[in-house]
């Protein structure tokens, strides 16, 4: 007999979606698509703040859906009162934080720990949240999925979570449908942002995390060294302590704002490379989706970059501005080099796919539907 599994789905319905929302819609329509093949499927429960599209999620038999339009606490309120009525054999909160009071046994997702790492970079009562649900759900939850060996990490660190709690569940990468990649695709996208034909791309909200201050700085210095050799595309919304002076008397930085999931490939797929020199990342989803689209990465040696990125991109001291402004002149001045970090970036990429994710997800919240918290 299957199981009957509560799915928090609440972060699926915004219209502006960052990492950790693509993750929770991404692994929920292949967890419903994989349920399906099942010779005993489970029931699945998708919990909803917002009434979401009729076709946000494949129709099945074996998924109920469920909205809680409440707009403050409702993940502590109505979401675990939810629970407590619909008695589920397991939960499943895909991003950090279960119910304070709920029946049964939980599985989390812990994305990253940024905030341990930087706390100045998050509001104070934002990272005391982050500090007190984390702390929680780590201890509540009968399996934890993490991102990364990074975050894994992280958690055995911070909070002595035991090693054999932690599942490291890669999440998967949607590849570019291919006319997104498309010349015309990519000439629509530099017309629309009015850019030039040549440029370096960021992807990712705007905030110190992402180290855009020391982007900026190295673009700076390679443009000095390289007149009107090509502009930078900041493609992302401006987050929590952004600095105007970060772009302040640096000519051809474009920052263009948030961008949709099509601009998005057809942005990275006209780009000499995707600079991405994170200073933290628990998963970085556009190191994979720039590959995907056969664009050249630079990008950090620190946190989860190094694993994602393999052997299939340039790594680079992140706070080393001069280090960043060298991978940028070697992509720039070597065809043969973006020729084979192309190459290999394909064949990474193809390594991190949602159908795996969602085969190993559900196996853990098999495990943990038969594991006593």
């Amino acid at each position: 007999m299957g199981l009957q599994i509560a799915i928090d789905a609440s972060r699926t319905t915004r219209a502006q979606t960052t990492g950790t929302e693509h993750y929770a819609l991404e692994l929920t329509r292949h967890l419903i698509a994989l349920n399906e093949g099942q010779d005993d499927p489970h029931q699945l429960t998708l919990y909803f703040r917002d009434i979401p599209p009729p076709d946000l999620f494949p129709p099945s038999p074996h998924v109920q859906q469920r909205v809680i339009p409440l707009r403050r606490l409702w993940t502590h309120v109505g979401f675990a009162a939810a629970l407590n009525r619909d008695r589920p054999d397991v939960t499943f909160v895909p991003a950090h934080t279960l119910p304070v009071a709920f029946p049964g046994r939980g599985v989390v997702t812990v994305h990253d720990l940024g905030y341990r790492y930087f706390p100045q970079a998050h509001p104070r009562h934002h990272r005391l949240y982050l500090d007190v649900t984390t702390h929680y759900s780590v201890q509540r939850a009968a399996c934890i999925l993490a991102d990364s060996e990074a975050t894994a990490s992280d958690l055995q660190q911070f909070y002595n979570v035991s090693d054999d709690k932690i599942r490291v569940v890669y999440p998967g990468v949607t590849p570019p449908l291919a006319e997104m990649t498309f010349n015309s695709a990519i000439a629509r996208v530099r017309d629309k942002y009015k850019l030039p034909q040549h440029y370096f791309i960021f992807v990712g909200t705007l905030q110190p995390r992402k180290n855009i201050a020391r982007l900026v700085q190295a673009f700076d210095r390679w443009s000095q060294a390289n007149p009107g050799g090509a502009a930078l595309v900041l493609a992302g919304g401006r987050g929590w302590m952004f600095d105007e002076a970060w772009l302040q008397d640096v000519p051809n930085v474009y920052p263009i704002g948030y961008i949709s999931e099509e601009d998005k490939y057809a942005l990275l797929s006209g780009a000499l490379a995707l600079v991405f020199p994170s200073l933290y990342e628990g998963f970085g989803f556009p190191v994979l989706e720039a590959m995907h689209c056969g664009t050249p990465v630079i990008t950090s040696n620190t946190s989860s970059l190094p694993e994602l990125a393999g052997n299939a991109a340039l790594l680079v001291d992140p706070l080393n501005v001069s280090e960043i402004a060298t991978a940028m002149d070697l992509i720039f001045s070597h065809g043969h080099l973006r020729y084979r970090l192309r190459a290999k970036g394909y064949r990474q990429a193809e390594k991190f796919t949602w159908e795996r994710t969602a085969q190993k997800t559900l196996k853990v919240l098999e495990e943990a539907a038969g594991v006593g918290v």
